[in-house]
């Protein structure tokens, strides 16, 4: 078993990378001091000053030394955790001891940034023994500077298909006493080294999804007691692409994504909580669609599902299938073809109202929730029925845990969760669950 948990945060939404060094412009660590001074919705939970892949191989000795500097002046108020990202390889000692001599000058007491310094991110990791390699050069680190060890934490980067199977060894190695390895914090995907480590190829070049890779991620994430991030999402115009990336990894238990840009970090900062308002959705043949609130009417406006009322029956369309209904009948095919997504008052007032149940001797009750559907005119009245007990509550706990630790480590995002949300709701969730 792993050594329990040592570090406060649970959850971490946004892993924010900034170029440590510039050649060419008057001030070399311009985008770190711009990084630097980020707040609220566009600060990440985790900001990495990247002197590695970010940062031109003759930039990196300065880019050790602006991290240093900007840390000094300004790390003591930036509101998220500060990890480097330094060099390291699997393969190549000369890359690690580099890696090494990075990591003491950033955290030189004398250079004054080591107190705002959270820990170090190691890329390129290979099987355990180089984890054992990186976990050893840190404690070096720290010894050499008087820390307490363990103080300062790890995260790696997923990037080959060692390292992949080396989470499946955590729970084994960590809390041995020959090594540290309780100080790791995240693992972190890298899907572009890991694609070129696998030696994959795809028909137009780009990258493989890597479902495994993540789901084998936050897998290893949870059995040692660690937070799971997803790598880099490179297009980032595509806005709605991201947040169904984020979507799809927080169904399996990933809540955390790599953002390249300050407009990215938001975005991810925000689409895991629980929407503002709830909503209904409908699967339209293999799409799932939020249907318009028109206030009397939850309303399907869109091509791929067509209904018509004749006589008693109804004809339902879904895709290329048709099907002859009784109204009986279709009020149970559009139960199942819809879905409502909760807000963070329903999931409060859920759980507000299982709470009291079980206080009155309750182990399980049924919650219900109604609408009217319209499609092509044709209304329909349905109703979900949903059966909580204890092991429903604590599953809906999860969202309420995230924002509790979103709460409690942003303070400077107390204000945009009460914009969200509102005051009211804001302080009921906080008490759920006590």
């Amino acid at each position: 078993m792993p050594e329990p948990r040592i570090h406060g945060r649970e959850f971490v939404r946004t892993f924010f990378t900034t170029p440590t060094a510039e050649q060419g412009v008057d001030d070399s660590a311009k985008k770190l001091r711009k990084a630097i001074q980020l707040r609220g919705m566009q600060a990440p939970d985790v900001w990495v000053p990247d002197n590695e892949d970010a940062t031109a191989p003759n930039m990196r000795d300065e880019g050790a030394e602006n991290i240093a500097e900007v840390v000094a002046d300004d790390g003591a108020g930036f509101p998220g955790e500060i990890h480097p990202r330094v060099v390291w390889h699997r393969d190549d000692p000369s890359t690690r001891y580099k890696g090494l001599q990075h990591m003491l000058e950033i955290a030189d007491p004398e250079k004054g940034a080591v107190d705002d310094i959270d820990g170090f991110v190691i890329p390129e990791v290979g099987d355990i023994d180089d984890w054992k390699k990186a976990d050893e050069f840190i404690t070096i680190v720290e010894n050499e500077y008087g820390l307490e060890e363990g103080s300062l934490k790890m995260s790696v980067i997923i990037e080959s298909g060692q390292a992949e199977l080396a989470m499946g060894e955590l729970r084994d190695e960590m809390g041995k006493p020959t090594n540290n390895l309780e100080r790791l914090f995240l693992l972190v995907d890298g899907e572009v080294d890991y694609t070129k480590d696998m030696r994959a190829i795809t028909p137009t070049g780009g990258l493989p999804e890597w479902k495994e890779l993540r789901h084998n991620t936050s897998r290893g994430a949870s059995a040692a007691g660690l937070i799971s991030v997803d790598g880099p999402f490179d297009d980032i115009r595509d806005v709605e692409g991201y947040k169904d990336r984020i979507t799809a990894n927080a169904a399996m238990g990933m809540l955390g994504i790599w953002s390249l840009t300050p407009g990215q970090v938001e975005v991810a900062n925000k689409t895991p909580l629980p929407p503002q308002e709830g909503y209904w959705t409908v699967e339209a043949d293999g799409r799932t669609v939020e249907l318009d609130d028109e206030g009397d009417a939850q309303v399907y406006n869109g091509e791929r599902i067509d209904l018509e009322k004749e006589g008693e029956t109804y004809e339902l369309e879904v895709g290329g299938d048709e099907l002859v209904l009784d109204e009986d009948e279709l009020r149970e095919e559009l139960v199942d073809l819809t879905a409502y997504v909760p807000s963070m008052d329903d999931i409060v007032d859920s759980m507000e109202e299982f709470e009291s149940a079980k206080e009155a001797g309750k182990g399980a009750i049924a919650m219900s929730r109604s609408a009217t559907v319209r499609i092509d005119g044709v209304e329909i009245d349905i109703q979900s029925d949903r059966m909580w007990d204890e092991a429903t509550y604590q599953a809906m706990m999860t969202p309420v845990k995230l924002f509790k630790d979103v709460y409690s480590n942003r303070p400077d995002q107390h204000d945009a969760l009460a914009e969200m949300y509102g005051e009211g709701v804001v302080e009921r969730a906080l008490d759920v669950g006590l």
